[in-house]
């Protein structure tokens, strides 16, 4: 990779022109696409996000949130009835699992609230390094990485990263993000990913990250 100073100069240069383009106020929050009241809602629909569209999941919370808005209600929940309430995001039987067991520990070793640490978090049924930094940069505001499959993508073709793999990734980033704009830069790669930089069919004409972009300069 190149010298570690021009390459965290250049971070800097596409965080501002993603900033830009999609402007949030620095509120992490504000670019999640996850619908979600609380650290426990979305923790549950980060959960459910997993192989299935952001889309889908905000069509399918309202219903489950409704009956079972709180660690507390989801760690009494009835499985088959939550199986049912998820069945459309995919893998509905592992999905409703995780969440009534996601929600019992956090009832039994957090007093039903959502915690901060990394350790705690990715100690809890189904949740990851990925969710947890979510998690930790759109609650609490902590930085955070989030190595998505869009961030994974748009970082390596952009030459900042070279792994695919998510925590390479993330140590990667964190070595040239300012903390304070790590949680939101990552939320942005995926509004971009979805908007211009779409697998397999690139917009790199439209892109605002051209000049900064190792493939956007071949094209």
């Amino acid at each position: 990779m190149p010298q570690l100073d021009p390459l965290r100069q250049r971070a800097g240069r596409i965080t501002a022109l993603l900033a830009a383009q999609y402007p949030g106020g620095g509120a992490s929050a504000a670019l999640c696409s996850l619908d979600a009241r609380g650290a426990f809602q979305l923790l549950a629909a980060a959960r459910l996000s997993a192989q299935c569209t952001d889309a889908r999941v905000n069509l399918v919370t309202p219903g489950l949130f409704a009956r079972y808005p709180t660690a507390e209600a989801m760690a009494a929940a009835d499985l088959e009835t939550v199986e049912t309430l998820v069945h459309s995001c995919g893998f509905h039987h592992t999905k409703a699992r995780d969440l009534i067991a996601m929600a019992q520990q956090l009832c039994q070793r957090h007093a039903g609230e959502v915690p901060s640490s990394m350790e705690d978090l990715t100690a809890l049924r189904g949740v990851g390094r990925k969710i947890a930094n979510l998690i930790r940069g759109d609650v609490f505001g902590l930085p955070a990485v989030v190595a998505d499959t869009h961030v994974i993508r748009i970082t390596n073709l952009l030459g900042l990263v070279n792994s695919s793999q998510p925590e390479k990734v993330e140590a990667q980033l964190r070595a040239l993000l300012n903390p304070a704009q790590s949680n939101d830069f990552c939320h942005r790669c995926v509004l971009h990913g979805r908007a211009v930089c779409i697998a397999r069919r690139p917009q790199c004409s439209a892109c605002v990250l051209q000049a900064e972009c190792e493939t956007g300069k071949l094209t």
